[in-house]
């Protein structure tokens, strides 16, 4: 039985069988994306980003490495998978017509999205996104013409994607009691002469026991003079008396991640370390006070900057102080459509949803973070997730 064999047979018994959402639900995101489209002249959008898929027609997979690609066009949908995705293309996805190419033959991919694109006269894509292959693009350039596409589909799915939908704020509730499941379970788990791999083992079987699907990021836990370093992960370290212990943590309903960031220190707490904590505290509350509908992003930003400047030199962060959160993939929870820092003129509305990743560093010595997933409402930002904000002795 070969993938087409295979795909019929599926369809037969089992097709949508484990659609994310409701129909409805995907009717009424296609419908917005077609308005958007239309607004915008376009004829299609071809898109390859995993969660842009996702959002749109259900399609998941943990197989994220391989081409796929959703082609969205005023009247059809076509899904394009490899051979080895075909299962899940059939079970979970909400498409027109499923469109499979050999998994070892990649030449297979191009003359079904010529076909398909070869009426439209004006195509979306999304240049900054992985997922859309160099080769894919060069050959369907040279097949239809470099002056069809146009770089316009990544604004036009962010947009549609920062306002989260009753059901999406659902699987982010979901995930935000999940994610203090995991933390609670590592937290409890800290004491002098335990690894950090057994601390992020600890939280992650607490997550994956309450139901979480596969992580789009792995449990983050740091300890010691490495909690300091951003983007380093456990690594068989033991913990110490004094340490400080970073944990950052974010399980999956449905795809879609609340991440939550703790810190635990082992002993006394410093006054350096307690005043990193406060100011974490005093941003989160002026940030979520300056988020509210009609203000830009940068307003909120600027906040929380202006809190953090007399302290810029002794702590480092990252400068964005927000980034939305919703459906995401390997390697990463961030959702890549809105970001909290200088100079990002978006507008909130109601119903985005951010983390707020406020984690403050002393290079070569500790690393504070605490935050929270928070949800924009008409008086101001709220929380989804249940950290207060405070540090953890032990």
């Amino acid at each position: 039985m070969d993938h087409l064999a295979y795909r019929h047979a599926l369809t037969e018994r089992l097709a949508g069988a484990e659609l994310p959402f409701a129909a409805e639900e995907f009717d009424r995101r296609l419908a917005r994306t077609r308005d958007a489209m239309q607004r915008q002249g376009l004829d299609a959008l071809l898109l390859c980003q995993p969660s842009d898929i996702f959002y749109l027609c259900g399609y998941h997979t943990f197989e994220v490495s391989v081409h796929a690609a959703l082609v969205v066009t005023t009247r059809r949908t076509m899904l394009q998978v490899a051979s080895i995705e075909t299962g899940p293309a059939v079970v979970t996805a909400r498409v027109d017509e499923i469109v499979g190419y050999r998994w070892e033959a990649p030449e297979e991919i191009i003359d079904p999205l010529a076909q398909v694109l070869s009426e439209c006269r004006a195509i979306g894509v999304d240049g900054h996104n992985p997922g859309l292959r160099h080769s894919v693009m060069q050959h369907l350039q040279g097949r239809l013409g470099g002056d069809r596409f146009q770089h316009a589909a990544g604004p036009l799915m962010a947009t549609l994607r920062l306002v989260k939908s009753d059901a999406e704020i659902d699987c982010l509730v979901r995930s935000a009691a999940m994610t203090a499941e995991g933390l609670e379970r590592a937290i409890e788990s800290v004491e002098p002469g335990i690894s950090d791999n057994h601390i992020a083992a600890a939280g992650a079987q607490a997550m994956l026991e309450a139901g979480s699907e596969f992580f789009s990021l792995a449990p983050i836990v740091t300890t010691g003079l490495r909690s300091g370093t951003i983007h380093v992960n456990h690594q068989r370290h033991p913990v110490h008396q004094g340490d400080v212990v970073f944990l950052e943590f974010g399980a999956v309903w449905r795809r879609y991640t609340a991440p939550i960031m703790r810190t635990v220190v082992i002993g006394s707490v410093t006054d350096e370390m307690q005043h990193a904590a406060e100011l974490c505290a005093v941003m989160e509350s002026e940030l979520c006070k300056a988020m509210v509908p009609g203000r830009r992003f940068e307003e909120a930003a600027n906040v929380a900057d202006q809190l953090l400047a007399p302290q810029r030199d002794s702590f480092f962060h990252s400068g964005v102080y927000g980034y939305s959160v919703g459906a995401q993939f390997p390697p990463s929870w961030v959702e890549g459509t809105g970001y909290l820092a200088p100079g990002q003129t978006t507008r909130f509305e109601r119903n985005m949803v951010f983390h707020l990743p406020l984690c403050l560093r002393v290079p070569g010595q500790f690393g504070i973070g605490l935050s929270n997933t928070v949800r924009v409402t008409e008086r101001g930002a709220v929380r989804l997730t249940n950290h207060d904000m405070t540090l953890v002795q032990r």
